[in-house]
């Protein structure tokens, strides 16, 4: 593995951590993210919930091991198990980072400000493990299937619009998921590349 590639992978952790730290330590910055959580949590009718409460999913371990099945029936068995390990991976990290860390979910700081559309998840809020889940699967598959730049685009979105959907619906504050997406990219960055024929 490159040294490039461990001190992007180094820095892009750094920052989701620096991006805890703040918050946990700058009443300034804590009182941003709440604000930014009102305004994402507050609701925007009845279509954009169906909407989130569905695409929230698709961060799950669950989706991750559906889309791994899905290429591998298509013949392309490595990279469905380089991807699904990768996501587990992840996942296993930031289970352990959440008790580290310790960080209430929103309803359980005020359960009058946090409009909850799902049932609370198990686990502490930071960081959000669905984006990272779903952001390790989407760049370790589209970098081993060679996904061009417009492919990496629309999975950026889709990874950002599960990032915004855990805010949405009440279980994450926005610095979780941003903390959880940078480590779904660093995971990414550092996981060992497909040996090219």
């Amino acid at each position: 593995m490159g040294f490039g590639r461990w001190v992007w992978g180094a820095g892009i952790v750094a920052g989701a951590c620096a991006v805890g730290i703040a918050v946990t330590n700058r009443p300034e910055v804590a009182q941003a993210d709440q604000d930014l959580f009102e305004a994402i949590n507050a609701g925007h009718g009845p279509e954009a919930d169906r909407v989130f409460v569905t695409v929230t999913e698709l961060g799950s371990l669950y989706a991750a091991g559906a889309a791994a099945a899905s290429l591998f029936v298509t013949g392309r068995g490595c990279t469905a198990v380089r991807a699904f390990s990768a996501t587990c991976g992840t996942w296993l990290v930031l289970q352990g980072m959440k008790k580290m860390v310790d960080r209430p979910r929103p309803i359980d700081v005020d359960a009058s400000t946090a409009r909850q559309l799902v049932a609370r998840p198990n686990g502490m809020s930071w960081p959000s493990s669905h984006p990272a889940v779903l952001t390790t699967f989407t760049r370790v598959a589209a970098r081993d299937l060679e996904v061009g730049a417009f492919g990496r685009g629309a999975l950026t979105a889709l990874d950002a619009t599960v990032a915004t959907s855990r805010v949405y619906l009440g279980v994450h504050y926005p610095s979780d998921v941003l903390s959880g997406l940078l480590i779904g990219r660093a995971v990414a960055r550092l996981w060992p590349r497909r040996r090219r024929p």
